[in-house]
């Protein structure tokens, strides 16, 4: 049977390489404005990595990986990317598990079909959803709940990257059924950046002082 990477080794890896292609950035003195409204010293933008082939070839093998261990060995049937950044990395994930690969629209299109899933799920298939990040966990439960409507089997999530600091979403996701596999968190990329003296220490601080109390954060 293959063997994978631990889960404390395959985050050791990713996380300085969202910092090498610049998907993160941190700054405390002028924070940014996050489509929820919160303000935070921190941003994420994992869809940088799709124009870096080295270091997305090596996230897509490792985020393969890190599924087939959680989940196990032909767990899937097909892997499905939500719209529109997860679509690129459930092509990717799909090839390296050589499975077929489909994707789910944010809402029907509204002529044709008026389908919400683009390609063959087979009714009964068991669904690998493939996103880039997640936050809060809202977007994977509709597009979850997509696939089951389609009649396939939805489970289990893959994301590169995972914030790490809002405790309800894993749980909320665990009480839809669903289970997420990610890369790394922003733990660890702050330890990435710590260790690689990519930023400067006051910013750090900072961003450490933010992701032990989002909610309470102020600049």
């Amino acid at each position: 049977m293959r063997t994978y990477p631990p889960r404390e080794t395959v985050a050791a890896l990713a996380a300085p390489m969202l910092l090498e292609a610049g998907c993160v950035a941190f700054d405390a003195r002028n924070p940014f404005t996050h489509a929820s409204g919160r303000v935070a010293p921190t941003y994420v933008d994992v869809r940088r990595a799709i124009s870096f082939p080295r270091l997305r070839s090596r996230l897509m093998d490792l985020l393969a990986e890190t599924v087939s261990r959680e989940a196990g060995e032909g767990a899937f049937d097909v892997v499905a990317g939500g719209e529109t950044a997860g679509i690129p990395f459930a092509a990717w994930v799909a090839e390296r598990m050589t499975l077929p690969m489909a994707y789910v629209r944010k809402k029907p299109k509204g002529y044709g079909r008026n389908a919400r899933i683009e390609g063959v799920v087979p009714e009964g298939s068991r669904v690998l959803l493939v996103e880039d990040l997640a936050t809060d966990g809202g977007s994977k439960l509709s597009f979850a709940e997509a696939i089951r409507e389609a009649g396939a089997e939805c489970a289990h999530v893959g994301v590169v990257f995972a914030y790490g600091i809002f405790p309800r979403m894993e749980p909320r996701l665990a009480d839809a059924g669903l289970r997420l596999h990610a890369l790394c968190t922003w733990w660890d990329v702050l330890a990435a950046a710590r260790a690689g003296g990519a930023f400067d220490g006051a910013t750090l601080d900072a961003v450490e002082a933010y992701l032990r109390d989002p909610e309470g954060w102020t600049p």
